[in-house]
């Protein structure tokens, strides 16, 4: 009796080992990341990978699971850069994994919640990042610019006849300012917050290298 005793004991004792060793992050846990990929409307395609670096620990009962400098990967699964006045340029991108320093790598499902560009851009519900888009101002500058040639209202609404009279040589200088006045664009350096969808388990059933 006293043999079993201080086997369930002993067995009891190991479950907090096991439990550190393989801790998982509760969904909702932060993950704040630096890009390394510069990231932009005007030349980003949907399908292509971005990284970033973890910039704080991620701990778990006073031990880091995840260090500072640890690899975030993922890929661009929305561009959206409308070619006229309304709507708002959209990048949409989706982390798929951590790397650790020591090469274990672990599968994660998070959303972007915010960003640290403050030039009039957001991140809404989806974890889609939104561009400034295009404003009155904008419409103004469009018409002086093309010596009021141009019929802003198409322009903007897309009815027909947007260029009229002399002003259809602008054209392509139009729509090179469209694609580059309001982009979407998220620098390289720019610190990004995700969090997790659902709980990531950091055992080695979930990592590899």
């Amino acid at each position: 009796m006293k043999r079993i005793v201080v086997l369930l004991a002993a067995l009891l004792l190991t479950i907090p080992t096991v439990a550190e060793t393989n801790p998982s992050l509760p969904a909702g846990t932060p993950l704040k990341v630096k890009l390394e990929t510069t990231l932009a409307t005007f030349m980003t395609k949907t399908g292509e990978p971005f990284s970033g670096r973890i910039m704080e620990p991620v701990v778990v009962n006073g031990k880091t699971v995840i260090p500072v400098g640890a690899s975030l990967q993922g890929h661009v699964t929305k561009v959206n850069e409308p070619r006229r006045l309304a709507g708002k340029p959209t990048i949409d991108i989706h982390p798929e994994s951590v790397v650790l320093p020591n090469g274990d790598k672990f599968i994660l499902s998070a959303t972007l919640v915010d960003t640290s560009v403050r030039n009039g851009s957001d991140v809404n519900e989806e974890g889609e990042f939104k561009g400034a888009g295009h404003d009155a101002k904008d419409l103004m500058e469009v018409g002086a610019g093309t010596g009021g040639g141009m019929l802003v209202g198409g322009l903007a609404g897309g009815g027909k006849g947007v260029l009229v009279g002399g002003a259809i040589g602008a054209t392509a200088t139009v729509v090179h300012w469209l694609s580059k006045r309001r982009s979407a664009i998220l620098p390289a350096g720019t610190e990004l917050t995700m969090e997790l969808n659902r709980p990531m388990s950091m055992s080695a059933a979930s990592g590899g290298k």
